[in-house]
Order: C-alpha cells, then sequence, then structure tokens
C-alpha cells in the first residue's frame, strides 16, 4: 500500500493534477480512523520513506516531522465517510474557474461519469469569514467533508478541488479526469450553444462499467511513472 501511495503521488504529478502542492492520502488497513500520506514534501519527490501513519485526529503517530498543514482535509472525510478509502487534494488550475464563478462542473464525456453525484462548492468563509483559504483545522475539515457529503467530488473556492474514491486508483482516476472534464467544458462553452451533458443515468451506468477498468489505467500510469523516474 506504501508503495501505491508513493506511486500515486508521481502519477498524479506526471499528469498535472499536483505539482508542489497538493496530496493524496490512503486509509490505513486494520487501523480504525487512521490514513497514511506523506510528511510536508513536493508529491513528486515522495518516497516510501516520507509516508507517515496520521491518527483519527489527523495528526502523525509517533513521528515529529512535518506533516501537510491540510491533512485534516484528509481526516475528516475519512471519519464522516466510511465508503472512502483514498482522497487526492488538488489546486488544478482547469478546476478553479468553477469554484468562483456560476459555471456548474458537470460530466461531458464517460470518463469524468462520476462527477453525475454533483460538484457542490466549499466556501470556506461560512465557517471563517477571513482566512488563508487553507483547511487547517477539524472545523474547517468537517465543514468540507459535509459540503462534499456523498459525492465524488467538492471544488474549494479560490482553492481547487478534493476527490475520493473507494479505493486508491479509482481516487487517481477521479482527480486526473475531473481535471481533464474541466478543461473539456471550458472548450464545449466556447463553441457555442448548450453543452449536452450526461444524464444522472448515463453517469451512474457509465461510473460502474469504467470502476471495472481502473487496474488498465493504473498500471500504465504507475509504469509511466517508474520509467519517467528511472530516466527512461
Amino acid at each position: 500500500m506504501i508503495d501505491d501511495l508513493v506511486a500515486a503521488n508521481r502519477v498524479l504529478a506526471m499528469e498535472g493534477v499536483l505539482d508542489a502542492y497538493g496530496h493524496v492520502s490512503v486509509r490505513a488497513p486494520d487501523k480504525t480512523g487512521h490514513f497514511l500520506m506523506a510528511r510536508s514534501v513536493a508529491p513528486p519527490l515522495v518516497t516510501a520513506a516520507d509516508v507517515m501513519l496520521h491518527g483519527p485526529d489527523s495528526e502523525p503517530v509517533g513521528d515529529d516531522r512535518r506533516p501537510y498543514l491540510e491533512r485534516f482535509i484528509h481526516g475528516e472525510i475519512y471519519r464522516t465517510r466510511p465508503d472512502v478509502m483514498a482522497v487526492v487534494h488538488s489546486h488544478a488550475e482547469t478546476v478553479v474557474p468553477f469554484g468562483v464563478t456560476q459555471g456548474k462542473l458537470r460530466p461531458v464525456y464517460h470518463m469524468a461519469s462520476f462527477l453525475w453525484s454533483g460538484t457542490p462548492v466549499f466556501d470556506i468563509r461560512k465557517v471563517r469569514e477571513e482566512s488563508d483559504l487553507l483547511v487547517r483545522d477539524t472545523e474547517t475539515g468537517d465543514a468540507l467533508a459535509k459540503t462534499l457529503g456523498k459525492c465524488a467530488c467538492v471544488l474549494m473556492r479560490g482553492h481547487g478541488m478534493t476527490v475520493v474514491g473507494e479505493s486508491l486508483p479509482e481516487a487517481v482516476f477521479r482527480a486526473i479526469y475531473t481535471m481533464v472534464n474541466a478543461k473539456l467544458q471550458l472548450q464545449a462553452t466556447q463553441l457555442g450553444g448548450p453543452v449536452t451533458f450526461l444524464t444522472d443515468a448515463e453517469g451512474e451506468l457509465a461510473t460502474a462499467t469504467n470502476r471495472a477498468t481502473f487496474e488498465r489505467p493504473w498500471q500504465l500510469w504507475k509504469a509511466k511513472a517508474a520509467a519517467g523516474k528511472s530516466g527512461g
């Protein structure tokens, strides 16, 4: 699992979902409420030695290295969503416009069909009138998790997005295709005329189909990330 978490960091960086910022976590096996996430380091540089165990309070367990400031995003989502096994927080640029305008992010193609469940926008001002926009404590983390609700993706005003999955490959898949869908939707709106989005039924059915294929892109992405690391 640690090796896959390291791979997830590198894959998401390779695909442009993460850069020097953002983070990905996975629920720890056999430890209720605990999760694994790297110390505060740029995702492309994460190694197995950087991974720390975090407790239900989102604090590192027996490790005094510096954690990510926004670890509470992960801890509070795991606390409120027992179905979630992995979480990705990203500042992907194509997604940001949908969190600061009236434009609603909706699925325009089948690879992002999971967006049919909704893309609510978390506005931290509803919790804290003045802030640096970072989810740096339990209160704001809980508010974010509640805004996410049962959806697969929550947008964050002026900040980015947080995406969840029932497995690490699913969370990575969703983070990548949320970013791609945002780009395609922005392109489609520039062509004029109404955009034909996926219906809820199409979204639900395509999501079930895609879920059975995650191993294919996951293995490809890991291989490409490993080749890039070795200079191949």
